[in-house]
């Protein structure tokens, strides 16, 4: 999972409830202190995250002109949700990004990581009209690894047999023995990380997870979806989808690419402040 910072928004960022005409989600959002809008950026979090996994990048993005609107989506963490996976298909969260897209005032520039990559891509191709670019952030063409596929069936499976706080704990041990996952200035505060993890509804992990390990691979109709313009960024090391993979989905896309030295699977947490930079000079040559 995405490890944030911080759970604390900065100054430029306030928390709320937007409506929409498919319920209300919640997000953070981040606007210019001064000067008039250059453009207002979308953000969807991956699987497990939440909208702060964006929280690094509010700042930077704000001082750059933008609004940054960070959403979490259905059944994640503090946005409700159902405990009927089907409320949690592909298609049913593609129509909730196009309703937020429409909510934040339509024409945003849609950014979705690794798992929220993909339902960005569903929400393109359902209706590119509200969107001025998008970027795949460490998202790939179809399904995950083969390692992250077990690791997605092994959650599954403990979600089926165990409550969400046996699992957190099981997924802590687990954990236990990486020196990374014990940098407390890496992982942030590990009781916001369990609060949140308490909060997301195990039908949309169960739903979402079974996508992750079978999406196909979409990037041709996603290549014909013009004229918008495309961006694949990436860390220089991913484990989910592989860095040469995500090269050759850009190649296959036209899209602009980035790689954030240093980063991982995760550039917006591991390397926030080059990330936010790609991003602005991505959206300022459009």
């Amino acid at each position: 999972m995405s490890r944030p910072p911080t759970f604390v928004p900065p100054a430029c960022a306030r928390s709320f409830l937007l409506p929409t005409v498919r319920g209300d989600f919640a997000v953070l959002d981040a606007r210019p202190s001064s000067g008039s809008v250059r453009g207002t950026v979308l953000m969807l979090p991956g699987y497990t995250g939440s909208k702060e996994d964006f929280i690094a990048l509010l700042e930077p993005l704000a001082d750059a002109g933008y609004r940054a609107l960070a959403v979490d989506g259905r059944g994640q963490y503090e946005t409700d949700g159902p405990r009927d996976e089907e409320a949690y298909a592909q298609g049913e969260l593609a129509r909730d990004v196009l309703a937020q897209a429409a909510a934040a005032g339509g024409s945003v520039h849609l950014v979705g990581h690794s798992l929220g990559g993909q339902i960005a891509r569903a929400a393109v191709l359902l209706d590119a009209s509200p969107f001025l670019t998008f970027t795949l952030m460490s998202s790939g063409p179809a399904e995950v690894s083969p390692p992250q596929r077990q690791r997605v069936k092994l959650l599954a499976d403990a979600l089926g047999v165990m409550t969400m706080d046996e699992v957190w704990s099981a997924m802590q041990a687990m954990e236990a023995a990486a020196p990374e996952d014990l940098d407390a200035s890496r992982n942030g505060d590990r009781e916001d990380l369990r609060r949140r993890w308490l909060r997301h509804n195990p039908a949309q992990l169960l739903a979402t997870g079974r996508q992750l390990i079978s999406e196909p691979d979409r990037i041709d109709e996603l290549a014909a979806v013009r004229p918008l313009p495309k961006h694949v960024l990436s860390g220089e090391r991913d484990d989910t989808w592989p860095v040469p993979l995500l090269d050759e989905m850009a190649r296959r896309l036209g899209a602009h690419r980035t790689v954030v030295a240093g980063a991982e699977h995760s550039p917006n947490t591991d390397r926030p402040r080059e990330t936010a930079e790609a991003l602005v000079r991505f959206w300022d040559r459009q």
